[in-house]
């Protein structure tokens, strides 16, 4: 049985094209996802409108599952009482309580990992106690699932270095620990810059194949240079070879419809 899971990320309602969003609308109808995860930064100023507009949106997904996590822009800026006092107020009103959640089936374990902090605007950290929790998670897979752990700042990023200041703090423990407790990809987003490469460890003995997935902007008029809006679908079926494609939809602004740009298959090893 294939699992489907569509990763939503940074789509930063109160800066939302229409045109585009029902696009999303339309592909998530087509492509009838399992799950849909909110990969952070789902509204732009953390304000109540605006967190309307992405439940609205969200609802009319029709996906059996819904996961979300907060990123940098979910969290008040300008007003320092409820970004101290109540940080994830506006959040939780529309999401629900739990900040970290989780999703578990036959073939997929799915960990969600809040990466945000009230005292830091944009950088995100990643501490020992949710580094190790996570690990918890993982020990309980079962050989069939692909386990997935979500976090809103990239783990990694490319060669090149511009992306270097935005990584996760934290991450080089992070993914060498998740790693050898068995998961196999990391989601990610922030940087509205679409990519799938291999997570380069720390030096040390060899341990379980890690990938990392980005998502670009999936709705929002923040497009990052040429880089369209786009969202990724994760493809899983246990036993096939191999059995990950992590495929990547951008928008193409002649068509009006998100349509496939890339598509990478992982090997994932039991």
């Amino acid at each position: 049985m294939t699992t489907r899971l569509l990763q939503i990320s940074d789509p930063h309602f109160g800066t939302e094209q229409p045109p585009v969003v029902e696009a999303l609308v339309r592909l998530s109808h087509r492509l009838r996802p399992d799950v849909v995860v909110l990969s952070g930064d789902i509204t732009q100023r953390a304000r109540r409108d605006e967190f309307d507009a992405a439940r609205r949106f969200v609802d009319r997904l029709h996906a059996p599952r819904l996961l979300a996590i907060p990123g940098n822009h979910d969290v008040p800026l300008f007003n320092l009482a409820e970004r101290l006092l109540r940080p994830y107020a506006g959040f939780q009103r529309v999401f629900g309580d739990e900040l970290e959640p989780t999703f578990s089936s036959p073939e997929l374990l799915l960990l969600c990992v809040k990466t945000t902090r009230r005292w830091r605007h944009i950088n995100g950290e990643v501490s020992a106690a949710q580094i190790e929790r996570m690990c918890r998670h993982l020990a309980e897979a079962t050989p069939q699932q692909l386990r997935v752990v979500v976090v809103h700042q990239p783990v990694c990023v490319k060669a090149d270095g511009a992306d270097e200041k935005d990584r996760l703090r934290g991450a080089d423990q992070a993914v060498r620990r998740w790693a050898e407790a068995g998961a196999d990809l990391v989601l990610g987003g922030h940087i509205h810059l679409p990519y799938v490469c291999e997570v380069a460890l720390l030096p040390g003995p060899p341990v379980h194949r890690l990938w990392t997935a980005q998502a670009g902007t999936a709705v929002s008029s923040r497009v990052r240079g040429r880089v369209p809006n786009s969202v990724n679908l994760i493809r899983y079926e246990p036993g096939g070879e191999p059995a990950c494609h992590v495929e990547r939809w951008d928008f193409d602004r002649a068509l009006g419809e998100f349509t496939p740009a890339a598509e990478t298959a992982l090997v994932i090893a039991r």
